[in-house]
């Protein structure tokens, strides 16, 4: 139990003492970094799933007509 507590107590000390919070602005930076980077690679996603979606569809017309 003593090595529990003592994890807990390091863990705590190192949250509060050691770790460099970012400020306000640097969140929101990093916020919107993310955010225009999920949307930039889901429409990249998209657009790969589109095109193989008409070649496949291309093909299955072409083999079963």
């Amino acid at each position: 139990m003593n090595k529990v507590t003592t994890y807990f107590r390091e863990s705590y000390k190192e949250l509060t003492e050691k770790v460099s919070w970012p400020t306000w602005p640097q969140l929101q930076q990093s916020t919107m970094i993310v955010l225009a980077a999920t949307l930039v690679i889901t429409a990249i996603v998209w657009a790969m799933d589109f095109a193989a979606g008409g070649v496949l569809k291309l093909i299955y017309n072409q083999l079963f007509k």
